[in-house]
């Protein structure tokens, strides 16, 4: 847009309200509808797709790096038997492999729900998108600048909390604030899909000593 640099860069990572609410996407196990996943839709491999080039235990690594499933081999093996059966392809087909692997009575959530979060990150790269941003922060940002990011699972978090615990060690950016900001319960009331949200905020280009100066000054009673 013509500006090699800006004050402030906010990174939302939360997935469009609009693709997951809109069932063809095949984002969300609340319609059946193709196994899709992709939020560009002109490029690379569906979910279906994908799936189609892996073995149990290829299927039984996404799942768990990526949705932290407990139950990632059996589902993946089952994944895998449905999907060589010509049994797999709609969200639907997944959903129900899912809920069969899950002994009943112990689930919080729909069995589902990791399994359609794994894979929806891996078909799009999101970590890896991820990374690649926060790789362009330096070169995006003057000194003074802003960045913050909105994380909605614990993966997005991680990577967050590493880069800008780096860079603050480094002595390039100073953390805003030490702990992530979270919704109240408002908030949440409002919007309940701000219940998992986690904002992160750093100053770029300056190293904060401020609250070890205070301290310093108070246990010498300076002003």
């Amino acid at each position: 847009m013509g500006h090699e640099r800006v004050d402030g860069l906010l990174l939302d990572l939360g997935v469009s309200s609009l693709q997951l609410d809109t069932g063809e996407r095949g984002f969300s196990f609340r319609a059946d509808a193709p196994l899709d996943m992709r939020m560009d839709r002109q490029s690379g491999l569906t979910a279906r797709e994908f799936l189609q080039g892996l073995d149990p235990p290829e299927v039984a690594r996404v799942l768990r790096d990526y949705g932290e499933e407990r139950l990632a081999w059996p589902i993946a093996k089952a994944i895998c038997l449905e999907r060589d059966a010509g049994r797999l392809s709609t969200t639907g087909d997944l959903a129900a492999i899912c809920r069969r692997a899950y002994p009943r009575g112990h689930q919080r959530i729909d069995p589902a729900t990791r399994t359609f979060q794994a894979l929806r990150i891996a078909v799009n790269d999101e970590l890896g998108e991820l990374s690649r941003a926060l790789d362009d922060v330096s070169q995006g940002l003057n000194v003074g600048g802003v960045v913050c990011v909105i994380s909605f699972h614990s993966l997005e978090d991680r990577i967050v909390k590493q880069r800008f615990a780096a860079w603050q060690d480094a002595g390039q950016a100073s953390l805003l604030k030490r702990k992530p900001v979270t919704a109240d319960e408002a908030e949440v009331a409002a919007n309940p899909r701000a219940s998992s949200a986690k904002l992160r905020a750093l100053l770029w280009g300056v190293r904060r000593e401020r609250s070890a100066e205070r301290r310093s000054r108070h246990h010498r009673n300076e002003p």
